[in-house]
């Protein structure tokens, strides 16, 4: 697949621009507060079950599960259009506000919108894992999305009395778009720091984590306190990794396969942040994420790299984000549909136009179904 990137510097740049706009906010947001009219996760109910193996939504509530899978033939690959050498948008949020106080909020009425435009579009979400891990099992004729939410924030999940997600929390608009457009598929990843969704005490965590864990998302590891690793030393990067690994295990969460890096910025031994061990706590992830600025390439491509996969900042196109955030990059894949990732609904291939053979990474070749 020819890559989406038009100038490769003009890219790093970008990535570069998100990161230090990222930093400065960051620096001066006000402390993190509850939605209004949520209960903390744990406030009530028994204890939590360890999370299921298939995801259990709950009363009212769709489900995350897919569709039974298909056996795809060139023919009916060609039909659906399949190109699972194509990009995918992998979309990133932080703090979901009714007023935003900085450039990378969003409001509810902004992600809700953008979230239906990615429904009507065909879009179907993923989580990073299932991306970085080539298993995006979605329906044939559909476009695989990455939602992920930074931070661990308040806005992104807390329970209503009723024990019903927050409305305008990530996790109840998600839902909510689950609703209104069936094929929608409920999942997301939300990488959290020392505190998830700005819980303090361990009981409240737990029931948070397994809460979203069981239903088919993702919870996974965005260091202990959200650091500028380049500053950092390698022990000191280690330690940030494992101490969230140690709680998110003590709070009954899978290993992490992903970590977003705090700001987008890799620490100056990048292998630090891909496997490691800190006090009897070992780590190996299959994907490390930036913090901008371009489509990711398919995981099944030569030009992978899950060292360092590209993410866009969920936003409009002013400043900064004018040619960079989701508002363009999804106009773009609107109008170039032949470099936008189609699947095939068959997980055991691989469909590709023909001329695309050549892009495909040798451990994958076996499974192409090129026509």
């Amino acid at each position: 697949m020819r890559s989406p990137i038009p100038l490769t510097k003009i890219i790093i740049l970008a990535n570069v621009l998100v990161v230090a706009v990222a930093v400065v906010v960051l620096l001066v947001l006000p402390p993190a507060s509850e939605p209004p009219g949520a209960a903390r996760p744990g406030t009530a109910g028994s204890s939590p079950s360890p999370p299921s193996a298939n995801p259990s939504p709950g009363p009212g509530l769709p489900s995350a599960e897919l569709p039974p899978p298909i056996t795809a033939s060139a023919e009916f690959a060609r039909q659906v259009k399949a190109n699972e050498a194509g990009a995918v948008p992998i979309l990133m949020y932080h703090r979901i506000t009714r007023k935003r106080l900085a450039s990378i909020d969003r409001t509810p009425a902004q992600v809700r919108g953008e979230l239906e435009k990615l429904a009507r579009g065909g879009y179907v979400p993923v989580t990073a894992r299932e991306f970085a891990t080539g298993r995006m099992d979605i329906p044939a004729g559909k476009h695989p999305v990455v939602l992920t939410f930074d931070d661990g924030h308040p806005s992104h999940f807390a329970l209503e009395a009723d024990g019903s997600p927050a409305k305008d929390t990530a996790v109840g608009i998600i839902y909510q778009v689950a609703v209104k457009y069936p094929g929608f598929r409920p999942v997301a990843t939300f990488w959290v720091n020392r505190y998830p969704f700005g819980l303090r005490e361990r009981k409240d965590q737990e029931r948070a984590v397994r809460w979203l864990v069981a239903r088919g998302f993702e919870v996974a590891n965005h260091t202990w306190s959200h650091p500028h690793l380049p500053r950092l030393s390698k022990k000191k990067v280690t330690e940030q990794v494992a101490r969230v690994e140690r709680l998110l295990k003590r709070l009954g969460v899978p290993p992490s396969e992903t970590l977003a890096l705090p700001f987008g910025a890799m620490p100056r031994k990048r292998s630090t942040v891909q496997r490691g061990k800190w006090d009897g706590v070992s780590y190996r992830f299959k994907g490390v994420f930036l913090a901008g600025a371009e489509p990711s390439v398919s995981p099944f491509v030569k030009d992978h790299d899950w060292r360092a996969i590209q993410r866009i900042q969920s936003n409009g196109k002013k400043g900064e984000c004018r040619k960079w955030c989701s508002q363009y990059w999804l106009g773009w894949l609107d109008k170039h549909p032949r470099e936008r990732y189609t699947a095939d609904g068959d997980p055991d291939r691989i469909s590709i136009p023909r001329g695309l053979r050549g892009n495909i990474r040798a451990d994958r070749r076996q499974k192409i179904n090129a026509y």
